[in-house]
């Protein structure tokens, strides 16, 4: 993983960006730069979003991502790990699929290997599943209908076809989240449920560790959304947000753990993270105290960051948030997508 250092305060010029999605401002700020790439993360002046400077294109989109990324034969992480995984999926699809009817119609968007698929299937629904990587959705639940398109547009769903959609960690990695919001409102029943979860850039957990947050995940994360710009772009997207979920035992607990991690410059970026992927040459990543230090931080940290991902969740600032929301009747222009 590539190092991000924090551009000092004296260096942070007012420039000219592309249009913030959010907003639709052009101002910003530098805040952090990428080791041997050209982009740094802006900060928007109007709404605050962070966004990477200058706009990747389509073709270096698809070289942030190596080929172990995604991981094998739909495994992402060791066993143990993968199996822990999927456990927490199957928690989260009974939350995120609550009140839904038998055989409602879901789609995952950004789905890869099919974590929540498979626990929708198991729940008697109709499951969907839409990915712009032949790769990434390699090894999922054979019982979703998977399309791969280079966007949701192309995927070419009817009109108001699903109950729910769902967007879990995906709408920051788009290279156009407002346009892929405004077609799941196409796409989504007047009343259906949009369920968008995201890293929270005005988090605690973000504003404590800067440059070392996990979760900025450069430069993978296009976007990196604060809570109040996420429900300002549902809202403009056609949506009435009803109910906001700020604790993540998949997503928060690690973050404080591995940020920490990232905080001392002795230690790999995001080495903790690479020790629990499901590589063929972990065994070659690290030395043997290297990894001692990371498994140690891993399991005496564990415990204390959950306390802490509770305490946020309790105060509404998550490290990571979901914003569940419903789909309101079209008005005029809606579907072309106008701000």
């Amino acid at each position: 993983d590539e190092r991000v250092f924090e551009i000092p305060v004296e260096q942070r010029q007012s420039l000219e960006t592309d249009p913030c999605p959010v907003c639709g401002g052009s101002t910003s700020l530098p805040r952090f730069g990428i080791e041997g790439l050209p982009h740094r993360v802006v900060v928007c002046g109007g709404c605050g979003l962070g966004q990477l400077h200058p706009r990747p294109t389509g073709e270096q989109l698809a070289a942030f991502y190596p080929p172990d990324y995604y991981g094998t034969a739909g495994a992402k992480f060791k066993p143990l790990v993968e199996a822990m995984v999927r456990i927490v999926g199957a928690r989260h699809v009974r939350s995120l699929s609550r009140g839904l009817p038998r055989g409602a119609k879901v789609l995952d968007v950004g789905c890869g290997r099919g974590v929540l698929l498979s626990a929708l299937a198991d729940r008697g629904f109709e499951v969907h599943g839409f990915e712009i990587s032949s790769t990434a959705a390699a090894g999922a639940d054979r019982r979703a209908d998977i399309r791969v398109a280079a966007d949701l547009r192309q995927a070419r769903y009817p009109d108001a076809y699903f109950d729910e959609v769902i967007v879990w960690h995906v709408l920051e990695h788009l290279a156009d989240p407002r346009d892929t919001l405004v077609e799941i409102h196409r796409i989504l029943r007047p009343g259906g449920r949009l369920a968008v979860a995201v890293p929270n850039f005005s988090s605690y957990q973000a504003q404590w560790a800067g440059a070392a947050w996990f979760h900025l995940d450069l430069p993978r994360h296009v976007f990196h959304f604060p809570l109040a710009g996420l429900r300002r772009l549902v809202r403009d997207c056609g949506f009435v947000p009803t109910s906001e979920h700020h604790f993540s035992l998949r997503q928060n607990p690690f973050g404080w753990v591995q940020s920490a991690l990232n905080r001392n410059s002795r230690l790999p970026r995001n080495g903790l993270y690479r020790m629990l992927k499901n590589l063929s040459d972990d065994g070659a990543l690290f030395d043997g105290a290297t990894r001692r230090k990371q498994w140690a931080a891993y399991y005496l940290g564990m415990p204390i960051a959950v306390g802490l991902s509770v305490l946020a969740a309790i105060l509404r600032n998550g490290a990571s948030v979901c914003i569940m929301a419903e789909a309101q009747p079209a008005q005029a222009g809606d579907r072309d997508g106008d701000r």
